[in-house]
């Protein structure tokens, strides 16, 4: 098992009131499946039921005596906070490589741009793709950029103002010539 499917099993086993009632008692001590059915009104099938989901789950283990079957929780089992079980159970840090590659795939699908995305966030990325793409310099004339857009789409105006208002770009003049700048930002 791995960490994910672990915490999913603690959860799952802890999600019910019988067995948390169960795995309460067993913190106090270990027991015995009759004397807990007596303490919390069950069946003892059905506390035999409940002990096997928390075994299963690794929160309590049992040992045969003479007589009985003892069963207490697992030394440290509960010693894990909500935090860690949550953060075990996560996803990997970058999940959105593949939200990215889908939009890119949707919008460009042959290199070229067919649409602007209305979504904001859609329309970041596509225009991250695009600049992320452009000859690495200190600086560009609007030429030198609105060349590059056109290998994309047809209206370069729109796309270099988009790429501004997103701080992809930055724009300044100097000596009346009109530069832009990568702000990989």
């Amino acid at each position: 098992m791995n960490a994910a499917s672990d915490a999913l099993a603690i959860f799952k086993a802890l999600g019910d009131s019988s067995r948390l009632r169960i795995v309460c008692m067993l913190t106090r001590g270990e027991s015995y499946v009759e004397l807990i059915a007596s303490r919390l009104g069950l069946t003892s099938a059905t506390v035999c039921h409940h002990l096997k989901k928390l075994e299963e789950a690794g929160l309590v283990e049992c040992k045969r005596t003479q007589f009985y079957m003892i069963y207490s929780l697992v030394p440290g089992a509960l010693s894990a906070t909500l935090s860690e079980l949550v953060a075990s159970a996560a996803p990997p840090v970058d999940d959105d490589a593949e939200y990215r590659d889908g939009v890119i795939n949707t919008f460009m699908p042959f290199g070229t741009l067919t649409h602007l995305p209305s979504q904001k966030k859609k329309r970041e990325i596509v225009l991250r793709r695009i600049v992320s793409e452009l000859e690495i310099k200190d600086s560009y004339t609007e030429a030198e950029i609105n060349e590059h857009i056109k290998k994309y789409h047809d209206d370069y105006c729109l796309i270099r103002r988009e790429m501004i208002s997103f701080g992809l770009l930055a724009r300044e003049h100097e000596s009346g010539v009109e530069l832009y700048h990568r702000t990989d930002g």
